[in-house]
């Protein structure tokens, strides 16, 4: 199996695997009601977005520079896959719900995958390693959990090693997890950027 393989596995186990994922609890945004009521009078209530403001980025040189706007461009390519998992995970797991039996689930999350996969091969064959390995650790910013737990839950910690170390022949790792304030905080700068607009 090559990256590429490795790299789609990862995706459409994500994806295929969301019948036991649980939707993540309500943010504070979404427990806001749209309107108050307060002594006979209605005011709108708007939330809006955090607003981060960040001090202008300095480098030490050259190549720093070039690694950074590296780095912006995979998060540019990336991150709209990882927002899109969570998305069709928590769309999925309240449709697969719905069915009556765990024949009924499994036979829509095959269809499902198979659906999936080729749509997106093609896109995805396109991604670097970096940016698979990128994208790992985005499902988990994204999912709240690592790529290795969701193995783990369906396939079971046997096979969940065996993907572990199957991804290290490619210096990867399923347990990579997302470190806003440690080694993924340019990261997690960059993304906050893309979510304001600024990039």
């Amino acid at each position: 199996m090559n990256k590429i393989q490795f790299i789609l596995f990862i995706f459409f186990l994500s994806v295929a695997c969301n019948n036991k994922i649980q939707a993540q609890n309500q943010t504070f945004k979404d427990s806001i009601p749209p309107y108050f009521a307060a002594n006979g009078d209605t005011m709108k209530v708007l939330v809006l977005n955090d607003i981060y403001v960040y001090p202008p980025q300095t480098f030490k040189n050259k190549g720093a520079e070039e690694k950074y706007q590296k780095l912006i461009r995979d998060i540019k390519r990336t991150l709209p896959y990882a927002k899109m998992i969570y998305a069709t995970l928590i769309e999925t797991y309240e449709y697969v719900m719905t069915l009556p039996d765990d024949k009924s689930r499994e036979e829509h999350l095959k269809r499902m995958e198979k659906e999936l996969f080729a749509e997106y091969k093609p896109i995805l064959k396109k991604m670097s390693l970096s940016q698979g390995k990128l994208l790992i650790k985005l499902i988990d910013r994204e999912c709240n959990q690592s790529s290795y737990n969701i193995v783990k839950a369906f396939l079971g910690p046997f096979r969940a090693g065996f993907w572990n170390l199957f991804a290290g022949m490619f210096g990867a790792s399923l347990k990579s997890e997302w470190d806003p304030q440690g080694s993924d905080a340019a990261a997690e700068r960059i993304i906050q950027m893309i979510e304001m607009g600024v990039f």
